[in-house]
């Protein structure tokens, strides 16, 4: 199964990218990763974004988006995948696009977590972060609705809405039934 998770920061797409990932055998694909993996390694790819990152820039999605294109290559992901934090705009969603029908194939799904701005700001403030202010939690909202949410359209007929309050197994389960895939697979 080939899957995209998105959401709003505090949504859990980490959490369930995690647990999707085992149940499907799939590798749980984060760009976050991908850039620690690159610049550790100190690949060509990790050096240019480590410039970006080091002036605190957004890396330029050519360099994400090759990061991912040679993390899709790699042979545990010619099963599937579960991407998460990738594409979060429209010119990356379609970037992707090429980059799967180079590959001849396409995602199979896009889940949507989604929750109410409160409970989600709720959520990450009690994480305790020292940067989790209540202003900068808010102003992530407002950048995901405003950067990301687009990119919903671009997938308009593979998104699957899910509602990421309740415990983690709930939440769990709600995409499970909403990939079609019965709740006993989340006890493989």
């Amino acid at each position: 199964m080939r899957l995209l998770l998105i959401g709003p920061p505090g949504a859990g797409k980490g959490t369930q990218a995690g647990i999707l990932s085992r149940i499907l055998g799939v590798p749980h694909i984060s760009t976050g990763d991908l850039f620690r993996d690159h610049v550790g390694r100190r690949t060509p790819l990790g050096r240019e974004a480590a410039r970006f990152l080091d002036a605190g820039e957004l890396v330029p999605d050519r360099v994400t988006t090759d990061m991912v294109r040679h993390r899709l290559g790699e042979p545990d992901a010619e099963r599937g995948f579960l991407l998460d934090g990738f594409p979060r705009t429209v010119p990356q969603a379609r970037a992707l696009s090429s980059v799967l029908a180079a590959g001849g194939t396409t995602l199979d799904a896009v889940v949507e977590l989604t929750a109410p701005e409160d409970v989600l700001v709720d959520r990450l403030l009690a994480r305790g972060r020292p940067d989790d202010t209540e202003d900068v939690v808010r102003h992530r909202q407002r950048i995901h609705h405003r950067q990301t949410v687009p990119v919903l359209g671009h997938y308009a007929g593979t998104v699957r809405s899910v509602e990421a309050v309740g415990t983690v197994e709930v939440v769990t389960a709600r995409i499970l039934t909403a990939l079609g895939l019965p709740e006993s697979v989340s006890t493989r």
